[in-house]
């Protein structure tokens, strides 16, 4: 594993988006409060993965830590919505107004376990298009599945969302023309995270980006799971990461990569920030410190 420095690594990643920068920054608000995962540690991360490049201003809401009674976050103060959450159900009336600013053309970015919230909410599983655990099963929609290298519905009945024990694995990016993934190595190798497998739910207006080996060895499934997605949602535009458990996981130079290009399209439909002139290998993870 080779390691930088943040300031270094940064650096690396952010060159080419000066430009970018000098624009009227794009504002995100990043919801955090309720996860079964560290969100009082990954949060401040991926603010700062956000902000250092310049391009983006951040905000964090906090949910109550039991209920959510009285949770209105201003969407449609906002560019894009980062979810770094997954707990109790938000109240109908804010469930609705995050449907309308999606649908009017916001952006949104799922992170990780923000992929197990909400199964009972419609519109949510048609923004991300896949999800795991919380009772998902065939009846929210196929598994998608890699087949002579392209994306196929698989009908067959079985649990949603599960993953095997936490390792490094090889990111293949199979639509290289998607702006986030343009110019970025076809592979490259991510630092031990949960790698998702039988994610499940409409599957709609979605281009997946990234599949990953679910290696039989450590407890996957034997497929090519999917891992990043961008999808459409009435005029609004979702970028969603299923990689990103930890803290650790986040300090993925590919991580760190995939999501500022991610949350650029998704806020703006266009990617500027340019690709690092650094980034993992095939064969060896580059995380930042």
């Amino acid at each position: 594993m080779i390691r930088l420095g943040l300031f270094a690594l940064f650096s690396l990643v952010c060159l080419g988006s000066v430009s970018a920068a000098n624009d009227a920054p794009i504002r995100a608000l990043l919801i955090d409060g309720q996860n079964n995962h560290n969100w009082k540690g990954t949060t401040p991360v991926l603010k700062s993965i956000l902000e250092q490049t310049g391009r983006f201003k951040v905000d964090v809401v906090t949910a109550p830590p039991d209920e959510t009674e009285g949770f209105d976050p201003p969407f449609r103060a906002y560019d894009v919505v980062v979810s770094n959450y997954n707990g109790k159900p938000w109240p109908e009336e804010t469930q609705r107004k995050f449907e309308e600013y999606l649908a009017a053309g916001g952006g949104f970015v799922c992170v990780h376990a923000a992929n197990n919230a909400f199964p009972e909410w419609p519109a949510y599983n048609e923004m991300i298009g896949l999800g795991g655990w919380g009772g998902r099963t065939e009846k929210d929609g196929p598994y998608l599945r890699l087949r002579d290298g392209k994306i196929v519905r698989d009908e067959s009945p079985g649990r949603g969302g599960s993953h095997g024990k936490q390792h490094a694995f090889v990111v293949e990016h199979i639509n290289t023309d998607h702006p986030i993934i343009a110019g970025l190595p076809a592979k490259w190798m991510h630092v031990a995270d949960e790698l998702y497998d039988r994610l499940r739910g409409p599957a709609k207006n979605i281009t997946v980006l990234a599949t990953a080996y679910s290696d039989p060895a450590t407890g996957g499934t034997g497929e090519h799971e999917p891992l990043l997605f961008a999808l459409d949602y009435g005029k609004g535009r979702v970028f969603h990461t299923a990689l990103g458990h930890s803290v650790e996981a986040m300090k993925c130079a590919g991580f760190v990569t995939t999501l500022q290009r991610g949350a650029e399209w998704a806020a703006t439909g266009q990617v500027t920030l340019k690709p690092p002139t650094t980034f993992p290998s095939a064969e060896a993870t580059q995380s930042i410190e």
